[in-house]
C-alpha cells in the first residue's frame, strides 16, 4: 500500500500559503486538515485522526476511485443569552477534510472506522494475495 497524502502538510511549496490561513469569512470554503498518524500493522494499515469537539454524527468517511476521504465539520456554538464580545478565539471551527490514495494493496470493501475521545481510527485491511496453486487438469 502506498498511502499518499493529498494536501500533504509537509509539502513546502504550499506550506506557508496553506497552513496558516484563517477560515474564510467571504463564503468561500476553506478546509482544515486534521492531524493524522498512519501505521502499518501486520495485516492492516491504521489511520488515526484528531477531531476534537466533533460529534460522531458529523463525521463522514468514504472511498471512491481508490481515494479514502474523511470529512467533518465543527460549528461554533453561539450563546444567544450572552451578547459578549469574543476577545480571543484559538479553537478552529469549520470543515475538516483529509484524503489518502490507498493503492492496490488495500481491501477497500473491508475498511472499518471507530470514534472515541475525539480520535477517529480507520483500519484498512491489506489485500490478501492469492497463492497461485498448481492444479491438475484431467484429460478426457
Amino acid at each position: 500500500m502506498s498511502l499518499i497524502l493529498r494536501n500533504n502538510l509537509f509539502d513546502f511549496d504550499s506550506f506557508f500559503s496553506d497552513s496558516f490561513q484563517a477560515p474564510s469569512r467571504s463564503g468561500v470554503s476553506t478546509f482544515l486538515a486534521p492531524r493524522v498518524d498512519i501505521q502499518e500493522q501486520g495485516d492492516h494499515y491504521e489511520i488515526t485522526a484528531e477531531l476534537p469537539g466533533i460529534d460522531r454524527d458529523d463525521i463522514h468517511v468514504h472511498v471512491k476511485d481508490g481515494v479514502l476521504t474523511l470529512e467533518a465539520e465543527r460549528v461554533r456554538a453561539v450563546d444567544d443569552a450572552n451578547d459578549g464580545k469574543i476577545i480571543r478565539q484559538e479553537r478552529a471551527c469549520g470543515k475538516y477534510r483529509r484524503s489518502f490514495k490507498l493503492g492496490e494493496s488495500v481491501q477497500e470493501s473491508d475498511i472499518e472506522a471507530s470514534f472515541k475521545d475525539g480520535v477517529l481510527t480507520l483500519q484498512a485491511p491489506k489485500q490478501v494475495e492469492k497463492v497461485k496453486e498448481r492444479r491438475r487438469i484431467d484429460v478426457h
